[in-house]
């Protein structure tokens, strides 16, 4: 057989200002923009992603394939139109060419200029293109669906878990069912509800209540062979689209359809009572702050969930660590903090060098009424690095990352790393290539939401979370949603869960 594999990845805030053109689709990798063909086999086997999977499984069957793209973006803004243009191109001129199934490892929460579902707007061109193709669609656990993405689909599999760790896994599950599917052995069938939830991210993940025993259902129905594919999907609720809202998908043989809706109903009805359950209640930062001020073991992670990249956040908002050096918390490490122009400025004044300049707040915020406002640090420039580093802990592992540029500039001893990419720090390494020993530090201070639990959670001794302001605040009244569906909660009364 001849399999077209792709990957194509982007969570869209639709309220971040931060545009995302093609180049911006070059995560773990120094070029600008996506990589083709060779390249992108290259970058994605050996790594816990999908596309290895997909890769795998492949080579493992003796079987033909091609790679026209990878294409991966930091969470940010809107993806231009150009830009989904070129790589939904890419990847219908590679199907075009002839294949016998589709292997795609996407997000799910893609939002382009004129395309609120990407892609779901990229399954309908393959489906154009090639009518009658098996597509197996691996997809992020903060997918939001339309109709468009479940109807053109032939398999679906989500992530079930939150730090994503069991992406190369969510790839092989869609594959399994797939090739099922190729051999004749069976004939899947979607279905799915999405609710009208909004629900916090702060309140989604699988590893604890009210999501665990959730997922923990979906998982074992799959694993059983009660269904072919099982997938709960939190949704990711800054998207202002018509589709956003949490999820179930499942895939069936269509001699057990029956079996199947009735997995559906439990799922979903286990998620519409727990509603109230899934909403993050907010501490005032300075609250946050003075509480981890005293405890007395470290390292303590202070978390700033409103201002994180891998939800879209510029990370160039410095209200957190504001506050952090005006309470007067001693050893601390701070970042990464995005500020291209304030790391050219360190790399001139060079190390050993002692300079005063402005960090971060370049960026306004107009759609939630924020300006920025910059932070004046004065210190000595503890180090330059190329910013580059391969993932070692669960999530992603083995995917080679880049912070761009990066300095480390030493404030009377609180440690502030600013570089030229964002990257939420969902690894270590976002310190650590620079010679940043965490275990000396009292107090690590990241933008992250749950990411971080999966290199930061196994060495801090406790975890603050800080609700510090941004685009991704979990504070919803702050957001002029107006294309969501509605009634949604908890923004309005909601009495029936019925498929919207």
């Amino acid at each position: 057989m001849r399999f077209v594999i792709a990957l194509m990845r982007h969570e869209t805030n639709t309220f971040s200002p931060i545009a995302t053109p093609l180049s911006a689709f070059n995560r773990g990798s120094s070029t600008d923009g996506p990589l083709y063909g060779d390249d992108a086999v290259r970058a994605c086997e050996g790594t816990n992603s999908a596309a290895a999977a997909f890769i795998d499984i492949a080579r493992r069957q003796g079987d033909e394939f091609v790679m026209p793209l990878m294409a991966n973006a930091v969470p940010s803004g809107m993806v231009t139109a150009e830009a989904f243009e070129s790589m939904a191109a890419t990847i219908v001129d590679a199907v075009r060419a002839g294949c016998d199934a589709v292997m795609l490892d996407l997000h799910g929460a893609m939002v382009a200029q004129g395309f609120p579902d990407a892609e779901g707007e990229l399954l309908a061109r393959i489906r154009a293109a090639a009518p009658d193709v098996p597509i197996a669609v691996s997809l992020d656990f903060h997918a939001n669906f339309s109709p468009a993405l479940i109807d053109n689909a032939t398999v679906i599999a989500g992530y079930c878990t939150y730090p994503h760790v069991d992406v190369y896994e969510t790839g092989a599950r869609a594959a399994r069912t797939l090739m099922a599917a190729l051999r004749g052995q069976t004939r899947p069938v979607i279905l799915w509800r999405r609710l009208p939830m909004l629900t916090h991210m702060l309140r989604q993940t699988p590893r604890a209540q009210p999501m665990k025993d959730i997922m923990d259902r979906a998982m074992a129905a799959e694993r059983e062979g009660e269904v072919l594919n099982a997938s709960v999907f939190g949704g990711f609720p800054l998207a202002d689209i018509p589709y956003t809202g949490l999820a179930v998908v499942i895939v069936a043989d269509t001699a057990r359809q029956a079996q199947a809706q009735r997995l559906l109903d439990e799922l979903c009805g286990m998620a519409w009572e727990r509603r109230a359950d899934f909403v993050f209640p907010i501490e005032p930062m300075q609250a946050s702050i003075a509480h981890a001020k005293g405890l007395s073991e470290g390292p303590v992670v202070l978390v700033d969930h409103g201002d994180n990249c891998g939800a879209g956040g510029p990370t160039d908002e410095m209200t957190v660590l504001r506050e952090v050096l005006r309470q007067g918390l001693d050893g601390v490490v701070a970042g990464p903090f995005w500020d291209p122009q304030a790391v050219e400025e360190l790399i001139a004044a060079g190390v050993g060098r002692t300079v005063t300049l402005d960090v971060g707040g370049k960026t306004d915020m107009p759609a939630l009424g924020l300006k920025g406002r910059p932070l004046r640090l004065t210190g000595r420039v503890r180090c330059i690095t190329d910013g580059s580093y391969q993932v070692t802990g669960p999530m992603f592992t083995g995917m080679k990352l880049s912070l761009g540029r990066t300095a480390v500039l030493d404030v009377d001893g609180t440690l502030v790393v600013v570089c030229e990419k964002p990257q939420e720090p969902f690894d270590t390494g976002v310190f650590t290539h620079a010679g940043i020993d965490l275990s000396r530090q009292k107090y690590i201070l990241i933008k992250s939401r749950q990411h971080f639990r999966a290199g930061f959670e196994p060495i801090a001794s406790d975890i603050v979370l800080v609700a510090g302001p941004g685009v991704c605040s979990s504070d919803y009244s702050q957001f002029p949603f107006r294309h969501l569906p509605r009634p949604i909660y908890p923004l309005d009364p909601v009495t029936t869960h019925e498929l919207s």
